[in-house]
């Protein structure tokens, strides 16, 4: 698949995984309204799930030990469903998740994580529920998120997977990264922008 040369790609997303079980989980459950007033996403991470783990008390996958440091959250049926913030997977992904998988996703979310080089991929319910118990038998295995391949691997073994097949394509050729894309394209607004009668330069 072609693409411009300083596009990123994201093919494959390998690392440790994290399960986090229950289907509908929302939004506001991933990021409380209360942390969407900040002007910048920076520290979001802090906060993801916060009210959830502070029922928990300590016992949320979030703040599981053996869970620490993964970088693919397992999940269940229509996770990131209820309002269309960007701040869920913005949180997730400060918290350091760089892929998701599960049963379904609320589509405004995975356009969401597609804008960030975040991949969704979905299995089938007998593949999910094996991942999910693979992870939290073994949390230590590496599991790995194969988008030109179809596939998600763990030691459950390795099966398909399914991804958008837009966003799949935006991921391979890294045009995910709209002002990446942008950039790229510099030369050619430029010189689109010259041809234009009632574009002034401002410069002088």
């Amino acid at each position: 698949m072609s693409r411009a040369a300083n596009l990123e790609t994201i093919e494959r997303v390998s690392g440790r995984a994290c399960a986090l079980h229950g289907d509908d989980i929302d939004t506001d459950r991933i990021i409380p309204a209360r942390f969407l007033r900040a002007i910048t996403f920076d520290g979001l991470g802090d906060h993801a799930f916060a009210d959830d783990r502070a029922q928990a008390k300590g016992d949320h996958p979030l703040d599981a030990e053996r869970f620490d440091g993964a970088r693919v959250l397992v999940v269940g049926h229509n996770f990131g469903c209820g309002s269309s913030r960007e701040h869920a997977p913005q949180a997730l992904m400060r918290r350091g998740f760089a892929a998701f998988v599960g049963g379904s996703f609320a589509e405004i979310f995975a356009g969401n994580c597609t804008m960030l080089g975040l991949p969704c991929a979905t299995l089938a319910d007998a593949d999910l529920d094996a991942l999910m118990d693979s992870v939290e038998v073994d949390p230590e295995q590496e599991v790995t998120v194969d988008v030109e391949a179809r596939t998600v691997t763990s030691r459950a073994g390795t099966v398909d997977a399914h991804f958008a097949e837009g966003p799949r394509a935006q991921l391979l050729d890294g045009s995910w990264n709209a002002t990446a894309v942008l950039l790229e394209a510099g030369d050619a607004i430029e010189s689109t922008a010259a041809r234009l009668p009632y574009v002034r330069d401002f410069s002088d």
